[in-house]
């Protein structure tokens, strides 16, 4: 790289949503993204730019995805997420459908409801389906929110890639919001992570262990990620379609075309205020943990891939029942004595500012538990799955956290 990326370390940020689209009244999945699209663009392109939020497709067509056009501050960001939200669901209509959340439809069936985005990059869609069949929850029923955060140059993406790794295996923790799958509590706060954990069975080297691997150069991560991702699937490609950008399907990759690790392992929740106010306290962690190993980060570098993805899986499974022991990944996050995930997010959130309602929100989880927490005690305690995913809808048409 002969000169740096535009943006420095949490100067601005890059927000992705992915919605569902279903029937307003039965919930079942829609595949229309192409004609509300083409409603708005003219054309079947999947992509159309609506001011600061961009709307555009994703590999099936029950699911769209708004991001912001260019990367942004957090301040006011979910107002102007919402809003957009709001516009879907009126344009939405007359198609007697409307957006849902959630990281997970409760009763989609991927053998049989799964289409594939029909129309432009369809090729790269069908090659995914071909090497991997795409009829399955990890790839077609699954939402999230993506966080794409700036690096300047070399020495900004060693201490980010560090700090990203050892967060990602507590993110879930407070994210987590897919309890239910085909109309029955799965056992696993975050099924949405479990089966994207094993979707990609086929070629390994594309999502290793989930966790990226501890490298801290540009080089060294072409080395050790790139190359091997890029020989594994060449088989497959024989006429070039994919990019190695797109195949690394790590819970976090460097995306080295533009100047940033996007972090891709947070469930998307209930409502736009909920999802940045969790954005916002991963940043802020995130900043701290930067901060405060950036002179001297081998300690935080040194934590092992192996015991990360470790933790990640406890995590997704049922993050109360964690005991995070371990003194070296104690240490660098600043804590003294074993904790579970959520008692580590509570001292570190006492050491970072957020905004009123991103701290509202965040107390909210750790107080009443996360979302996937709070739909499953709703359901336990005699709700039906139909009025709670009813529920979280008018969350997300309003704006308004879910409570059990």
């Amino acid at each position: 790289m002969n000169k740096p990326y535009p943006y420095a370390l949490f100067s601005a940020f890059g927000v992705e949503m992915e919605y569902m689209i279903v029937d307003r009244k039965t919930l079942k999945a829609k595949a229309i993204c192409d004609r509300l699209l083409f409603d708005f663009s003219q054309n079947y392109s999947g992509d159309f730019e609506n001011g600061e939020i961009d709307w555009s497709n994703e590999l099936v067509a029950h699911v769209l995805e708004i991001k912001v056009h260019r990367p942004a501050q957090l301040s006011g960001l979910s107002e102007i997420f919402f809003k957009n939200v709001q516009e879907i669901n009126r344009a939405l209509e007359k198609y007697d459908a409307m957006l849902l959340p959630t990281s997970a439809h409760p009763f989609f069936e991927p053998e049989n409801e799964t289409q594939l985005w029909p129309h432009e990059h369809n090729e790269i869609y069908a090659l995914y389906n071909k090497v991997f069949d795409c009829k399955g929850h990890g790839w077609s029923n699954l939402q999230s929110t993506h966080l794409n955060l700036p690096f300047q140059d070399e020495k900004e993406f060693a201490i980010l890639h560090a700090a990203i790794r050892v967060l990602l295996p507590l993110i879930p923790a407070i994210a987590a919001s897919s309890p239910i799958l085909e109309g029955e509590l799965t056992g696993y706060e975050d099924s949405r992570m479990v089966h994207y954990l094993n979707n990609q069975k086929e070629v390994p080297s594309l999502m290793g262990q989930l966790i990226p691997e501890g490298v801290f150069s540009f080089e060294q991560y072409h080395q050790e990620i790139f190359a091997p991702i890029i020989k594994d699937f060449s088989p497959y490609d024989s006429e070039g379609v994919m990019e190695h950008h797109f195949l690394n399907s790590r819970g976090a990759i460097a995306r080295f075309d533009r100047g940033a690790i996007e972090i891709r392992v947070t469930d998307i929740q209930e409502c736009p205020s909920a999802d940045l106010a969790i954005v916002e306290a991963v940043v802020g962690v995130l900043k701290l943990l930067c901060q405060n190993h950036v002179e001297n980060p081998q300690k935080i570098q040194s934590i092992e891939t192996t015991y990360l993805a470790g933790l990640f899986k406890e995590t997704i499974a049922d993050s109360r029942q964690v005991k995070v022991e371990s003194e070296p990944y104690l240490h660098v996050l600043g804590i003294t004595q074993v904790s579970s995930p959520q008692e580590i997010w509570s001292q570190l959130l006492h050491r970072i500012e957020l905004s009123a309602e991103a701290e509202t929100v965040v107390s909210n989880i750790l107080l009443k538990g996360n979302l996937s927490q709070r739909i499953t005690k709703s359901v336990k305690e005699g709700k039906s799955i139909e009025q709670v995913y009813q529920q979280l809808g008018n969350c997300l048409a309003h704006n308004r956290v879910y409570e059990a």
